[in-house]
């Protein structure tokens, strides 16, 4: 079975959505939304980027040398 992304409402009555995993566990929330439709497009904005490269902000990158 395939990861999933469900949508619900909160106790605000906003519109939130989570991705969970093939084992039922949750990997992403998102954030809450005043419309399904609006909720619909953030799902949609994680598929359409779900392919973009990792940029990994923990490494200390060293200063370039300059060319002798």
């Amino acid at each position: 079975m395939a990861g999933k992304f469900e949508l619900y409402t909160d106790v605000r009555g906003q519109y939130r959505f989570r991705l969970k995993a093939a084992n039922g566990q949750i990997v992403a929330v998102g954030e809450s939304y005043p419309t399904k439709a609006a909720a619909l497009d953030g799902v949609d904005a994680v598929r359409r980027n779900a392919e973009a490269p990792l940029v990994d902000l923990t490494e200390k990158h060293a200063t370039p040398t300059p060319a002798a």
